[in-house]
């Protein structure tokens, strides 16, 4: 919509549509949400400032690391509390799966695993969380596979778990992760 810059880090794709995004948005001025009807969003501040979201029937206040759930398709401008920030966006088409993304904090240590019909997904938010040993750096997004997983977080880390459920298992969705 020209109020910032958009990187897509992912998508499930059908053979013919899209299932699901994961994208990070740099949103440098107030202004119009691109309208993404039949889609579920859940947005979430990953960094900067708090964002108030104009809508038609109420506004919604985007606040650093809290996931917020709307329809896609509602009107929503964005009001810049304190200046440019950046968020997360999970999109997805509720007739083919169903999204959910929860604030992970330190200390812990946890066995992560991809659902049977779906996927789990990490996006750092602070420190140097690790899987399998394996250290991951703010802004890094990391997608669990079938196997069990040790996730491991220090005081100081923090992250988003983003969790897809498959509604329909006969119909195939593709992951397509984005270059860097």
């Amino acid at each position: 919509n020209g109020g910032g810059v958009t990187r897509n880090i992912a998508k499930g794709l059908t053979t013919d549509q899209v299932a699901w995004t994961l994208s990070r948005a740099d949103v440098a001025q107030d202004g119009p949400f691109s309208d993404f009807a039949g889609m579920i969003r859940i947005l979430t501040v990953v960094s900067g400032g708090k964002m108030a979201l104009i809508t038609p029937e109420k506004p919604l206040e985007a606040t650093l690391w809290t996931p917020i759930r709307f329809d896609g398709g509602l009107p929503v401008s964005a009001q810049l509390d304190d200046g440019p920030l950046t968020d997360l966006n999970l999109m997805f088409n509720p007739t083919l799966c169903d999204g959910l993304v929860e604030v992970l904090r330190g200390p812990m240590e946890k066995i992560i695993s991809s659902p049977a019909h779906g996927l789990r997904a990490l996006h750092v938010l602070a420190g140097t969380p690790r899987i399998n040993e394996i250290p991951l750096t703010i802004g890094d997004t990391a997608f669990v596979d079938d196997a069990d997983q040790t996730l491991s977080m220090a005081s100081a880390d923090a992250a988003l778990e983003i969790r897809l459920t498959y509604l329909d298992q006969t119909e195939a969705i593709k992951l397509c992760s984005a270059a860097r």
